[in-house]
């Protein structure tokens, strides 16, 4: 009988905001650890029976030292973090959650988009510094806004977010297209190969995933085909960007700016190429835009119903 279960890392998921009853009442015992180093994995589960991990590893080494692990499950959608072939070997069946963040996601994109197109961080500090104060008219026009309406919006990776992105791109008049996809180029006539896209966008949102195909995906090159004035917005993953290509390319105008959720290296360090200061244009945020709280609130309820669907004997989103 399934009885104990490990959460590993709840503060990635709960600052004291989201409901845990149900997740509680799905085991009779719960470890729950706030965080949770990668050496000290082993003897916190040595004894569990269903490990809940959000982006903590679970390694091979890990599932040796849990001789009664049953199920694990991610507390996102990528498993990177978990060594599926060891737990395949062993029988624990792995899942994850699914499309939980993708309002979310959405609004972040459009709240970076729009904060670069109206140059809002620019504005603020003019006014911080005093200059709309000491102006002798009624407004500043110190940097160029644009409208959305009739722009181009590139999206490079069409799944759920993907299409959420360009559903709501179609509110603000934005013209949409999408780039072929890698794992089946010329699969949709109506998509276009990834050249065209970056030429003829004037913004471009990234929601690939991180792979082998996709790494650098955007890189110096890449940057060079887009537009002088183009946006790029990744919330996808850090590593799809070649970062130090992206600070180089934003230094020396070969594009117009980047909103940027995602990082090569997370938390990074301080002398991240992204992190510096002088860098024009250009909004970073913590890795936030999954973060809203009903989202995650999304994450600890499919945990949830991942455990009760599998004490039911009919396992859900397993991987």
């Amino acid at each position: 009988m399934i009885q104990h279960g490990v959460l590993l890392d709840l503060e990635t998921m709960d600052r004291d905001d989201l409901d845990l009853a149900a997740l509680r009442a799905a085991l009779p015992h719960w470890d729950i650890h706030a965080y949770t180093e990668t050496d000290e994995v082993p003897a916190r589960i040595a004894r569990a029976q269903v490990v809940v991990t959000n982006k903590v590893v679970v390694n091979r080494a890990a599932m040796d030292a849990a001789p009664e692990l049953k199920l694990i499950c991610v507390a996102a959608t990528g498993t990177n973090n978990v060594d599926l072939e060891a737990a395949r070997e062993r029988g624990i069946t792995v899942c994850n959650v699914r499309d939980y963040g993708t309002a979310s996601v959405v609004q972040h994109v459009f709240t970076l988009i729009l904060a670069l197109t109206t140059r809002l961080g620019d504005y603020q500090r003019d006014v911080a510094r005093g200059l709309w104060q000491d102006s002798r008219q009624f407004c500043l026009l110190d940097h160029p806004i644009r409208e959305l309406s009739g722009l181009t919006l590139g999206i490079v990776g069409y799944g759920v977010l993907g299409q959420a992105v360009a559903r709501t791109a179609e509110c603000f008049g934005l013209r949409v297209i999408v780039a072929d996809s890698l794992v089946s180029p010329g699969s949709d006539a109506d998509r276009l190969p990834l050249g065209r896209v970056l030429a003829e966008s004037d913004i471009l949102s990234l929601h690939c995933p991180l792979t082998d195909q996709t790494r650098h995906l955007i890189d110096a090159r890449a940057l060079a085909a887009m537009k002088a004035d183009a946006l790029l917005i990744n919330a996808a993953r850090g590593a799809v960007v070649d970062n130090a290509a992206l600070a180089d390319a934003l230094r020396r105008g070969v594009i117009g700016g980047a909103g940027i959720d995602v990082l090569d290296q997370e938390p990074p360090p301080a002398d991240h190429p992204l992190l510096a200061p002088d860098i024009p244009n250009l909004i970073v945020t913590p890795h936030i835009a999954w973060a809203a709280r009903e989202a995650r609130q999304r994450v600890i309820d499919q945990v949830t119903d991942n455990i009760q669907a599998y004490l039911a004997g009919a396992p859900r989103r397993t991987v």
